[in-house]
């Protein structure tokens, strides 16, 4: 028999145990080297990363899925010259490849039912175009295979939600009430929230021109011509009534003075993973809540004369899109100025914004369907195509990432700017390379002085050499915070974050905030104080890429060309086949052209940063192909380094002999493909050969003096 003593000491042993097991387990402390909060594209790369390196690594994500926009549908890579791409950012990309190298991956349409040009994949073992499913399924696999934790569905308390102690970071608090201890963190969401609750210095919207000395910053409105809404479109509810009010999205306080700073951010969308095959195709429906006020603009546009389909459909693997905003059409997916609250917006506030977003794009794809204002061949187009039924079953086959083209972003000691873009000034601690143009979506809506609507914020630069991104600007100022490391909000300017927000970049400075967290952890160090020397040769070791082996001002572009064209290239073919000119030059010669038109060999000169513009040039520029000839003569047998760029695929002959075979579509970037050619002595005959497969049409052509070369001076 239980003396009564014993027995009261039991009865209270059984509740103290009965309370610790039902206690809220969110109130536990977890602790971890390495704490990464968002799990984007970065935070995976960063968490792998953090892995194999023999840390322990918890990856909180405040949704349920993994990869961020890579695996909502933005599948058409964005990046510019790809030899940029190092480390685990490459990596996921070569295991898209294996992915599609496996016949069990095709199931709407064999491979080269895809991709005609898949021999060029195939000899690189890489590949930049993939399905939203193929993506996430990768980058869980890299996240199981290195054994990251992950913890779905963990907001970050966005009032208390850090503890520092001074400028060090302790811990972070989850709405759930969950806290995560660790010895470094990595802000990988797109909004930078943990960057902003550890109160490290940030901006929003855009600065002026004036104040990083730029050019393409602040509000642009001296180039209206550009993605724009077509000329005489009434801004009124009712035609030519100012007292009817504004229809939707147009800012009565607009545009402001140019180069001026402002609150504005580019525009969000979503990218839609869209079908065109009947059995796997949902059909664009009218959403409840549609208002047709929203698109009267829209349909105004394509009376005022806009006359094609208003998006960029690319192709992705089984018969699946990419769509994106297409801003040359003026009015497309992007909800232009309804985003601004997002960046510094609470949970709510998005949650509202999410949704407003979605509506607008819902009931734009049905009224682009349906509605008999819209010329009858768009509405034939659109309607061959609807949502990929395979695809985002849990949202109702609508990604589940809204496109945050930019948010906060950090202020730190290194901020890039315009000038690291253009090459002006140079990063000396790399940590990855950027190579995409500086590219802004509109921020707003406005009426101009003739009274019309127009669009505002847009820049497009021309390609640029690919620039290296600072270590400094992926950390805060020392006196802020010394254990946070930002790889998405990064220190830029608008413009500059214009050019270096890029997926396959985002997965580069995951990985190198990583390295670097760990090697502070390792040396017991403030991340302010490593040694780049020491960061330098982790991240070689790891595979990232810092420079290139030659630099922009070792290339003399040659812009000095005959040029024959458009043979056709309808049917994608007409790189591999065989025109005249792969036979014979004769200057004086017609040939018969696409359609049979006369054409004849034209002398041209290019523009001044190297680019030969054939769509300007050659008419017509859709879906054809052109040659380039041009004589290089050297004084002695040599070798030179050729670089070239192009839009789309091309082919290369020097004295007749082909040294390149690029079966492609990609944008034009200076030397994207660099080749070490033999030149005989005296006159070399260049032949190139580009095809254009949509959008735009042209080539870079440069000699290269490599470093070595110079060396020998």
């Amino acid at each position: 028999m239980i003396k009564p003593k014993c027995r009261i000491f039991v009865i209270m042993m059984i509740i103290i145990m009965t309370k610790l097991l039902l206690a809220d387990t969110s109130t536990v402390k977890l602790e971890y080297d390495v704490v990464i909060y968002g799990g984007t594209s970065a935070g995976v790369s960063a968490a792998v990363q953090t892995a194999r390196m023999a840390k322990s690594v918890i990856l909180i994500e405040p949704g349920n899925r993994l990869g961020g926009l890579s695996s909502s549908g933005l599948g058409q890579t964005d990046i510019g010259n790809k030899q940029v791409i190092g480390g685990l950012s490459r990596e996921f990309y070569q295991r898209v490849y294996q992915h599609y190298a496996q016949p069990t991956a095709w199931i709407y349409q064999r491979d080269d039912e895809y991709h005609e040009r898949k021999k060029d994949w195939d000899e690189k073992k890489i590949w930049w175009k993939f399905e939203p499913h193929v993506a996430e399924k990768i980058f869980e696999t890299m996240i199981n295979e290195d054994g990251v934790t992950v913890a779905f569905n963990e907001r970050l308390d966005l009032v208390a939600g850090v503890e520092k102690e001074q400028t060090r970071i302790k811990s972070i608090k989850m709405e759930s009430g969950k806290i995560f201890r660790g010895k470094i963190f990595i802000d990988a969401t797109y909004e930078g929230d943990l960057m902003a609750i550890a109160g490290v210095s940030y901006t929003v919207g855009r600065e002026s021109n004036a104040l990083y000395g730029e050019s393409l910053n602040g509000v642009q409105t001296k180039d209206v011509s550009n993605h724009q809404i077509v000329d005489g479109v009434d801004p009124y509810v009712e035609n030519g009534n100012p007292q009817s009010g504004l229809l939707p999205g147009i800012d009565p306080e607009g545009p402001g003075e140019d180069g001026t700073g402002d609150h504005r951010v580019q525009a969000y969308c979503f990218r839609m993973c869209l079908t065109d095959l009947p059995e796997n195709r949902i059909a664009f429906e009218n959403p409840a809540g549609y208002d047709p006020l929203q698109y009267e603009l829209l349909l105004r546009n394509f009376e005022a004369g806009a006359k094609e389909v208003p998006w960029i459909n690319s192709a992705m693997p089984n018969r699946k899109t990419d769509t994106n905003n297409n801003n040359s059409r003026g009015i497309s997916t992007d909800y232009i100025g309804q985003n601004y609250d997002w960046p510094e917006g609470d949970y709510a506030i998005r949650d509202s914004i999410f949704n407003a977003h979605l509506l607008y794009q819902k009931g734009l794809m049905w009224t682009l369907a349906n509605h008999p204002r819209v010329p009858d061949s768009i509405r034939s187009t659109v309607n061959r195509w609807g949502l990929a039924a395979d695809e985002f079953n849990e949202t109702g086959n609508w990604p589940h990432q809204i496109y945050v083209r930019e948010a906060r972003r950090m202020i730190s000691d290194y901020i890039m700017t315009e000038k690291n873009c253009t090459g002006e000034i140079e990063a000396i601690n790399s940590v990855g390379m950027a190579a995409y143009t500086m590219d802004s979506h509109n921020v707003q809506r406005y009426v101009d002085i003739n009274g019309f609507v127009k669009n505002e914020g847009n820049v497009a630069t021309d390609y640029f050499f690919p620039y290296p991104i600072d270590y400094q600007s992926i950390i805060s100022k020392e006196r802020e915070c010394v254990n946070l490391l930002v790889p998405v909000c990064l220190s830029a300017s608008h413009i500059a974050y214009g050019s270096i927000r890029m997926e396959p970049v985002f997965m580069i400075l995951g990985q190198s905030a990583a390295i670097a967290g760990c090697l502070v952890i390792e040396q017991n160090k403030n991340l302010q104080c490593l040694d780049y020397a020491d960061l330098q040769k982790a991240l070689l070791t790891s595979g990232q890429i810092l420079e290139l082996p030659y630099k922009l001002s070792d290339s003399r572009f040659l812009t000095d060309w005959w040029l024959l064209g458009p043979f056709d290239n309808s049917d994608g073919k007409g790189l591999l086949t065989k025109y005249p000119p792969e036979s014979e030059f004769n200057i004086t010669k017609t040939y018969n052209g696409r359609d049979d038109a006369p054409i004849t060999w034209q002398s041209y000169t290019g523009l001044e940063s190297g680019y030969i513009q054939l769509s300007n040039i050659l008419s017509p520029s859709d879906q054809g192909v052109a040659y380039a000839y041009r004589i290089i003569e050297v004084m002695a047998d040599t070798v030179l380094k050729i670089g070239v760029g192009s839009n789309d695929g091309v082919r290369l002959w020097v004295n007749g002999e082909l040294f390149l075979d690029r079966q492609e579509s990609r944008k034009a970037v200076p030397n994207e493909d660099v080749l070490t050619i033999p030149f005989n002595k005296g006159k070399n005959v260049v032949l190139l050969k580009v095809d254009q497969l949509g959008g735009d049409w042209g080539f870079y052509f440069s000699t290269i003096e490599s470093v070595d070369q110079k060396s020998k001076k």
